[in-house]
């Protein structure tokens, strides 16, 4: 891969997905960083948001959207292979809810999506007004 690619080329070169390794590759595009310096940006935010679940805390990204966890109840279940029932216990689950701003970002033609721009320039650019900040 090399600077020209850019990031809808390389993922579309690959699974179609978003994957960490991509998200990575995007954030020392942008951001002008070495790809290890990103990667542990990228591991610090995924981390923390594991451990604020993991403590039950809600975690709420404005303009994004938010992730809490949901209770399931016990059930009975059955093993597939011999279709005998078993006992599945309660378990929490992550949940994901999107925020109204992402919802409208994913809605829009994909022609009038901005794409943010990192300046190499000392001082911040104000933000676009199209893009949230998160």
């Amino acid at each position: 891969m090399n600077g020209s690619d850019t990031f809808d080329e390389v993922r579309a070169a690959t699974t179609g997905s978003m994957t960490k390794a991509a998200l990575v590759d995007e954030v020392a595009r942008v951001s002008d960083l070495t790809k290890k310096h990103s990667e542990v940006i990228v591991e610090t935010v995924f981390r923390s948001i594991i451990e604020a679940l993991h403590r039950g805390e809600k975690i709420e990204l404005r303009g994004f959207g938010s992730f809490r966890l949901r209770r399931r109840e016990p059930r009975k279940g059955r093993n597939p292979k011999t279709g005998d029932r078993v006992e599945v216990p309660s378990k929490r689950v992550p949940y994901f809810k999107p925020g109204k701003e992402l919802k409208e970002l994913i809605n829009r033609e994909t022609a009038t999506v901005p794409t943010p721009a990192v300046s190499s320039a000392a001082t911040p650019s104000p933000p676009d007004p199209g893009f949230p900040r998160y």
